[in-house]
């Protein structure tokens, strides 16, 4: 049974940094492309970043490009998004997603997904 688990969510003034983790299990971590989405109160979920399986090539919203870093480290079983610059409009839910294993950009789909952790950026 595959279990992603968020951390490192909170608050944070317009201008911080947060490193959010996501730890997955029950999957051969390194053979999956991971993925970081948010959700916002009133808003659909959207496409934060992507990562492929050996962390060679990463893909960002424009929204958060030049301010986010996804990377992974596959012998701890974890992916991380590190948000710099950090804007009101950037508070949501961020969730991590597990995608197959695929050389394809974008993947075909993301089949396993963790419950989410609160980003909140004060003005």
């Amino acid at each position: 049974q595959v279990q992603l688990v968020e951390s490192g969510g909170g608050l944070v003034q317009a201008g911080g940094s947060l490193r959010l983790a996501c730890v997955a299990s029950g999957r051969t971590f390194s053979s999956h492309v991971m993925g970081w989405f948010r959700q916002a109160p009133g808003k659909e979920r959207e496409f934060v970043a992507y990562i492929s399986r050996n962390g060679g090539s990463t893909y960002y919203a424009d929204s958060v490009k030049g301010r986010f870093t996804i990377s992974r480290d596959n012998a701890k079983n974890t992916v991380y998004l590190q948000m710099n610059s950090l804007k009101p409009e950037d508070t949501a839910v961020y969730c991590c997603a597990l995608g197959p294993s695929t050389s394809l950009y974008p993947p075909p789909r993301y089949d396993y997904w963790g419950q989410g952790t609160q980003v909140t950026v004060s003005s």
